[in-house]
């Protein structure tokens, strides 16, 4: 019984001596590094910039950094779903959920928040799976690269370094779908 049609017939053909010895293989790697070499010799295809002061361009959806977006009313959109950790194939994602007393009804939007959201960076593949999961567009990934730290525990980004600045609002227009766009107006 066949199960897929991708099944490939090994053949047992003997290699010719020019094969055996693989000087034709070895030529042509030898002909492709010595190409790459001369671009890079006579300038036409430099590999290298010097980065703090000439940066590459990016493309616009670029995913850097994260942000847990605020609304306009300066309240988290969290609302502890678990969504994105759900979504996140890396398991980078883990929050704590609570419930929001009257006192805190400036801080959240909704009654269910996220007592502790923590990203670890260090699994973190980029993928953006946790932005498109998110059903009250919270979080978002920005243009921004991460930071370079000195130590593992500084790369699980808890809320302090998630949640956006008031004064300093991150503008995703460029991330967000036409749907999100619309919830935002």
């Amino acid at each position: 019984m066949k199960l897929t049609n991708r099944s490939k017939v090994v053949s047992d053909k003997k290699m010719t001596f020019g094969e055996s010895i693989y000087i034709p293989a070895i030529l042509k790697g030898m002909k492709i590094t010595i190409s790459h070499a001369a671009k890079t010799v006579f300038g036409k295809g430099l590999a290298t910039i010097s980065y703090p002061e000439e940066v590459r361009p990016r493309v616009k959806i670029w995913r850097g950094e994260h942000v847990l977006k605020l609304d306009n009313e300066g309240r988290e959109r969290c609302t502890a779903c678990g969504l994105c950790a759900v979504a996140c194939p890396a398991e980078a994602i883990t929050m704590t959920a609570a419930e929001r007393t009257k006192e805190e009804k400036d801080l959240y939007r909704e009654e269910k928040y996220a007592a502790v959201y923590e990203i670890n960076m260090l699994r973190c593949i980029f993928c953006g799976m946790c932005e498109e999961a998110c059903p009250k567009s919270a979080i978002y990934l920005t243009d921004k690269l991460v930071n370079v730290e000195e130590n593992r525990g500084s790369f699980i980004y808890g809320k302090d370094k998630l949640v956006e600045k008031i004064n300093a609002r991150i503008d995703v227009s460029e991330r967000q779908s036409e749907l999100q766009k619309k919830m935002m107006k």
